[in-house]
């Protein structure tokens, strides 16, 4: 009987639990889903990392909501994630005539260049004004997207005069090799790779050749120009893949290739909408405007200021492709930049000032290590001047010993018109030229490919500068066959 009590009492206590649970439930419960349906609320289950804010969007936290995982954007980094798994926001994007990503990577230089690079970001904005319309006018018409000024922008920040670590020069940062090869003239007199103008059509020209070359990824086309097409082909080889994001998970490019894509892309992203990403203040420069004129011989930088009402440093400003005081010899009509609305003065001017008094000429020096054995009376015999003058250029006496030093040497006024200039040749050349180029595989000789593409091995030597007898290195690029426009078509060139 006692049992029998025990269990009553027992099941109208476990009846009363039941029924009164949904009251006591209801406290925990209504905030939690308040919380739920809160439009900013995170989802359960989720671990999705938030993205980078503007500098115009302003966001609140409260202490007690869930924090998803947290890391450094370089930790980020030497984690390997290309954030190919990441599940990030949705962003609204700038519009682009070039395919803007959104993933770590990018984050990455969005967030770098709004901190410690965001000086030099500053200064490059400050200097995209001068040059970024004329530039976008010569991508247009070439048929290229306009948006590619991004690329001069992370190569160089937009300044004429740079120089990288390999000898690259210029806005948009060409190797002479490079430079040569889309016709910027590169000498002692003048280097057109720092020509706003001739530059930029080059570029154009080199980015339409690697657009076909990728079949149509711009990210394997910028990677090109960063590394050299035959680099990029080798690692799609490699890898299988033509996938931009997948290769740079490789280790076969360099680090500078595997980043040069998204800084590309956020250096875009930022220079679209540079006040929402922080850069409200900047001192833009105004667009670069000038008058061009003919000048048909030597003529000096300084007289050419004068004429025009303007000063040398203005002159030089605007033709940063002169390396000295003049017009390069040897090149007749050469078109010179002066300050916009002075071309009617300035031609009225030059006319009256006679031919010899246009140029005047100047020595130029170099410098010269001298050797062991060396003397003062044997380098100024070499270099034709005297050892009185020699010694009094360097700061010696004329019983100095020279040996090691690095002395100041005149440097002869002759110029070499089969290297310098335009020849007969370059200047009949027509435009609309194009060659056609083939990557050298293992096996590869030049009587292979004169058979394969029927042409002459002796032609394909002299196209591109090759010893007949010589082995073809895997790899190498070439040319294996040259047209010409005519009538609007494309006909072989003549194989003379």
């Amino acid at each position: 009987m006692k049992k029998f009590h025990l269990f009553t009492y027992g099941a109208i206590a476990f009846a009363t639990l039941l029924y009164a649970l949904p009251v006591t439930a209801t406290e925990p419960i209504q905030p939690l889903l308040a919380e739920l349906t809160r439009p900013n609320a995170l989802l359960i289950g989720t671990s999705e990392t938030p993205a980078l804010v503007p500098a115009d969007v302003q966001g609140t936290a409260e202490s007690s909501e869930p924090v998803a995982a947290l890391f450094s954007l370089e930790e980020l980094r030497d984690s390997g994630d290309d954030g190919g798994d990441l599940g990030l926001p949705d962003v609204d994007l700038p519009i682009s005539d070039i395919p803007l990503t959104l993933n770590s990577k990018v984050e990455y230089f969005l967030y770098h260049f709004q901190t410690s690079g965001k000086p030099s970001f500053s200064r490059w904005l400050s200097h995209s004004s001068r040059y970024i319309p004329m530039m976008k006018d010569i991508l247009k018409r070439e048929g290229m997207p306009e948006d590619l000024v991004y690329v001069a922008m992370i190569e160089s920040g937009f300044q004429m005069h740079a120089r990288s670590w390999a000898s690259a020069v210029g806005p948009w940062q060409f190797m002479s090799e490079t430079g040569r090869r889309y016709s910027l003239r590169i000498d002692q007199w003048t280097d057109e790779r720092k020509d706003p103008v001739k530059a930029t059509t080059a570029a154009a020209l080199y980015l339409k050749e690697l657009y076909g070359i990728f079949k149509g990824d711009w990210y394997l086309a910028a990677a090109g120009y960063n590394a050299g097409e035959n680099k990029i082909l080798r690692a799609i080889s490699m890898y299988n893949t033509s996938d931009f994001w997948e290769i740079s998970r490789g280790s076969y490019l360099k680090r500078e290739t595997k980043e040069y894509v998204p800084k590309l892309l956020a250096a875009a992203i930022i220079a679209k909408d540079p006040a929402r990403y922080g850069f409200s203040d900047i001192a833009y420069l105004t667009p670069i405007e000038y008058d061009t004129v003919t000048i048909p011989s030597r003529t000096n930088l300084d007289l050419a200021a004068k004429l025009s009402g303007t000063t040398y440093e203005s002159i030089k400003e605007l033709n940063p492709d002169l390396r000295h005081w003049c017009t390069p010899p040897n090149y007749p009509d050469y078109l010179l930049k002066i300050p916009k609305g002075s071309k009617q003065q300035f031609e009225a001017a030059y006319a009256k000032v006679p031919v010899d008094q246009r140029f005047t000429e100047r020595v130029l020096y170099s410098r010269y290590l001298a050797r062991k054995k060396d003397t003062l009376k044997g380098v100024a015999r070499r270099f034709g001047t005297s050892p009185a003058t020699l010694a009094e250029l360097n700061g010696l006496n004329a019983k100095a010993r020279i040996a090691g030093k690095s002395l100041l040497v005149p440097v002869k006024q002759t110029v070499d018109f089969s290297h310098e200039g335009r020849s007969a040749r370059s200047s009949a050349a027509t435009k609309g030229s194009y060659s056609k180029y083939y990557t050298v595989k293992s096996g590869d000789t030049l009587s292979s490919l004169s058979k394969r593409f029927k042409v002459s091995a002796k032609l394909l030597s002299a196209w591109n500068n090759l010893k007949v007898k010589v082995a073809l290195k895997p790899g190498r690029r070439i040319i294996i066959a040259k047209f010409t426009e005519k009538n609007g078509e494309m006909a072989p060139a003549a194989k003379s």
